[in-house]
């Protein structure tokens, strides 16, 4: 296993960073997305309602059938692999938004209205700092759930570590078949638990300490 990781170890690090990369980058997109829909929807019951059915039912779709789904359409390559991504990763990020944003104290909102402050100035200042917690939280399961989806990305020559797992597994028996799926499954633990790491940094950054408290 040394020897394999040794001998390409510089192939395998670039893999790593376009995996990480990939996923970062799908990750802000869905956030922006995410909490878009959710800024639109949560007063709403049943847009709301419409917004986590849409989160629950999306979720139960299966990456390699959606991928394949993309191909006629979208081709080989980066594209399909993006979209596949930020819609896996956009879910969990807009149900967390809805339940965040709706749990905020109604009674702190209309305070903020009360004190002259704006429906927009409302939101960024009171509400969202407030639901940010919640937020938070849906992201970064979004980005432990999207690391490994990302590996499906390989099935359509998209970048990161899964070409390792498809090589591998494809060559069942064959020399460094093992060890190729191993770097691909353990690359992918190894990067989810720095993203995650790093994700609880802005946590801690980004929520004011009565919160966090």
């Amino acid at each position: 296993m040394w020897e394999y990781v040794s001998s390409r170890f510089d192939q395998i690090a670039f893999s790593s960073w376009q995996h990480f990369s990939l996923v970062v980058q799908c990750l802000i997109l869905a956030s922006v997305i995410g909490l878009g829909i959710g800024a639109l929807v949560y007063r709403r019951k049943r847009w709301s309602a419409a917004a986590n059915a849409v989160s629950a039912i999306g979720l139960t779709i299966p990456g390699f059938a959606l991928i394949g789904l993309l191909i006629a359409p979208m081709g080989f390559g980066v594209l399909p692999a993006v979209v596949v991504v930020t819609f896996y990763a956009a879910l969990p990020i807009l149900r967390n938004a809805v339940v965040g944003l709706a749990g905020v104290d109604p009674a702190l909102v209309e305070s903020a209205r009360g004190a002259g402050m704006s429906k927009m100035r409302t939101f960024f200042q009171v509400e969202l700092p407030l639901a940010w917690p919640v937020v938070l939280s849906g992201i970064r399961v979004s980005a432990q759930m999207v690391m490994g989806i990302a590996t499906v990305a390989a099935y359509v020559l998209g970048p990161g570590l899964g070409g390792y797992i498809f090589s591998g597994l494809s060559r069942q028996g064959g020399a460094n078949a093992l060890n190729s799926v191993l770097v691909g499954l353990i690359g992918v633990i190894i990067l989810a638990l720095i993203l995650d790491l790093i994700l609880l940094g802005i946590g801690r950054l980004t929520t004011s300490k009565g919160i966090r408290a």
